[in-house]
């Protein structure tokens, strides 16, 4: 049994400002959790989880490559996503900051959505190494397969995200997410905080 399918969750609130095209009906059957897919050998705490994070952040450089390969001279269309803590918050401030990010890189915002955070059962599985995410994983959330609609309908070019943990702490679900967008969705994620600062030159 994967760690996807172990833990069950609440439904997720979901407030869309979206344009309104089609209503296909998400039948990706969610993301499966990477494993075992980047090398692990004897290192620091502290090493491993820098260099853990390069990798993520090469793995989503990687499909932001390969959208901007094929795209025209038409400024690339993004969704504005954001997860929000309780259900009275509201993402005003993460989609400012987001356009903010969007308009210095000359991305267009082609929708807002967001989902509300629902925090995970602690539950331990013996002989696993990979951490438990904190919330409800994306692809069990209603905003996040929203946007992969949209992503898949060509609707829009990639999503623009403050930073992983609106998408996931965990390292293997966080993955599995930007590799289902890339090579599912044909789409990129920016993320306005990266996974791992640029070392300066």
């Amino acid at each position: 049994m994967s760690l996807h399918d172990a833990v069950k969750h609440g439904s997720d609130v979901l407030s869309l400002v979206a344009f309104d095209r089609g209503r296909e009906k998400h039948t990706g059957g969610g993301s499966p959790i990477a494993r075992n897919d980047h090398p692990r050998g004897p290192r620091t705490s502290r090493g491993k989880c820098q260099s853990r994070a390069g990798q993520l952040r090469g793995v989503r450089e990687h499909f932001y490559r390969q959208v901007v390969e094929t795209q025209d001279d038409q400024p690339l269309r993004v969704l504005a996503y954001s997860l929000v803590p309780s259900p009275r918050a509201r993402p005003d401030e993460d989609w400012g900051t987001l356009q903010a990010e969007a308009d210095q890189l000359g991305y267009a915002i082609a929708a807002r959505l967001h989902d509300v955070a629902v925090p995970v059962t602690t539950t331990y599985f013996p002989a696993s190494s990979a951490s438990q995410g904190v919330y409800t994983p994306p692809w069990d959330r209603p905003g996040w397969r929203e946007a992969e609609r949209q992503l898949r309908e060509g609707l829009a070019d990639g999503m623009i995200v403050l930073d992983r943990h609106n998408i996931s702490s965990d390292d293997d679900e966080y993955h599995a997410a930007i590799k289902h967008l890339g090579e599912h969705c044909r789409a990129f994620l920016h993320l306005v905080i990266s996974e791992e600062p640029v070392a300066p030159t």
